[in-house]
């Protein structure tokens, strides 16, 4: 055979043997590691609302990896326990930077461990998207560039029952509410809210409820000697029920309004019984009556997934990690930097519409229902009004620009400064002794770190903006 075809032969045998091993090897590729995230709550502590809350998010990781994940990557939850501590939310963040490589996380519950996780984030660069914490420090006095908030806040509760409130035209107030962060946060902005809407407000009897033995037969007999014409509650949970059951038993809410913002949420109400009195004006999550096709499909994939409907926790949890997984979409990287960039103005569809996470506060404009309690056949459930927009109980940008004080732009490489390492795509720097830090649980001493002293106080006509328009019940 000539010289020549012989030569073509081989450079053609040669062509299709690289093929092959080039086929080879990519049939044999590896997929990328997961894009892995933290997930801070207290599961252990508040059970009633935070295990719909893992469901909902759970949920929606499924389908975020059904459809490929998010920048090419499965997503993947690591989850902490913080103990219902502000101490612990700091030591969980810790352990997933330090030994996990996650600089981005999610989660929390009561205000105390929200507000040492934003904390913690501000000081080291860690990307915090808060769920369900209420205290409305987390996005004014206390805001920071890497925290954003998905759930409601107390300002936005509060003003979402107001109207109805304030209609209600009682004189003589009563006041019941945790003694943490959040049952104060509430008291305090709807003591406020009814006295410059309704100048003949008084209120008559103050009942902060702490945490654990509480004789609620005497602490009731002197709000009712008080002789209120209506009660304000900010109680949930247990407490919730037992001042139900106890207020029952003395006969305290015969003939008095009450208004209870957290009793619509199904977590609370449901567990009241025969116990739960009918006609309360709540905020919450009637998930049967809500007829919008994204809260259907969402609704039908909860149903079917775990054979309960979904609860107000899972339609938060599905809400946050959908946010997430949108955020790192835009920002096309898993850095906190870009994300907390791509978050700003952030718009996400959500089963109860699309939400955006605003500029100035970082808080996002989800909403919540509003309604009064019934009860049809011994079992108690949340008869709708209406909605109320998030966005329409926002405040003033004025009155959020004195709130927020500016923040300093985080140090760059040109600074002389290290910069924050990316963890997602290699191990973490080993932080300095004084880098990682976090406040002491707050609990009653309420301590701030050093570096949120200067933030000014909530001014009067901030918390005193008119309230959205009132819906007809």
């Amino acid at each position: 055979m000539p010289i020549r075809p012989i030569l073509f032969l081989l450079r053609r045998a040669a062509c299709a043997a690289a093929a092959f091993v080039l086929a080879g090897a990519a049939h044999g590729q590896k997929p990328p590691p997961p894009l892995r995230v933290g997930d801070v709550n207290s599961y252990k502590a508040y059970p009633a609302f935070l295990d719909p809350y893992r469901k909902g998010w759970q949920l929606a990781l499924e389908q975020v990896n059904a459809e490929g994940g998010v920048l090419g990557r499965k997503l993947q939850v690591v989850t902490r326990d913080d103990g219902d501590r502000a101490e612990g939310a700091v030591q969980a963040a810790q352990q997933l930077r330090e030994q996990d490589g996650i600089d981005i996380i999610f989660g929390g519950f009561r205000s105390e461990p929200g507000l040492a996780l934003a904390d913690f984030a501000a000081h080291n660069q860690v990307f915090y998207l808060a769920a369900a914490p209420l205290s409305d420090r987390l996005v004014w006095q206390e805001g920071n560039r890497y925290t954003y908030r998905v759930g409601i806040s107390s300002r936005m509760l509060v003003a979402a029952v107001a109207p109805r409130a304030l209609g209600l035209r009682k004189q003589r107030w009563a006041v019941v509410y945790s003694d943490d962060e959040d049952g104060r946060g509430m008291a305090a902005t709807f003591r406020s809210m009814l006295e410059a809407f309704q100048s003949n407000a008084e209120f008559v009897s103050d009942l902060p409820v702490p945490a654990g033995k509480f004789d609620w037969h005497a602490a009731l007999q002197q709000v009712r000697q008080a002789r209120p014409d209506a009660i304000f509650s900010a109680l949930r949970g247990v407490e919730l029920s037992r001042f139900a059951q106890a207020g029952n038993a003395m006969d305290l809410f015969d003939e008095r309004a009450v208004v209870a913002p957290l009793a619509g949420m199904p977590e609370y109400l449901e567990p009241l019984g025969a116990d739960a009195p009918a006609g309360w004006i709540v905020a919450g999550y009637p998930w049967h009556a809500i007829d919008l096709p994204g809260h259907r499909a969402f609704a039908a994939a909860y149903t079917q997934r775990y054979g309960i409907p979904p609860r107000a926790g899972s339609l938060l949890g599905y809400t946050t990690l959908m946010s997430l997984a949108a955020g790192l979409r835009k920002a096309d990287s898993a850095t906190p930097d870009a994300l907390t960039e791509a978050f700003s103005g952030l718009e996400v569809d959500t089963p109860l519409g699309r939400i955006r996470f605003r500029k100035q506060d970082h808080q996002s404009t989800l909403g919540t229902h509003i309604g009064v309690t019934i009860v049809q056949d011994g079992v108690p459930a949340m008869q709708m009004a209406g909605y109320q927009d998030g966005a329409r109980l926002q405040l003033p940008d004025n009155a959020v620009r004195r709130l927020r004080a500016p923040e300093p732009r985080p140090p760059r490489p040109e600074d002389g400064e290290t910069a924050a390492p990316d963890t997602q795509t290699g191990a973490p720097a080993a932080p300095a002794a004084d880098a990682v830090r976090g406040p002491a649980d707050r609990g009653q001493t309420d301590a701030r770190p050093p570096a949120q002293q200067p933030r000014a106080p909530v001014p009067a006509d901030a918390i005193l903006q008119p309230p959205a328009r009132p819906l007809a019940f």
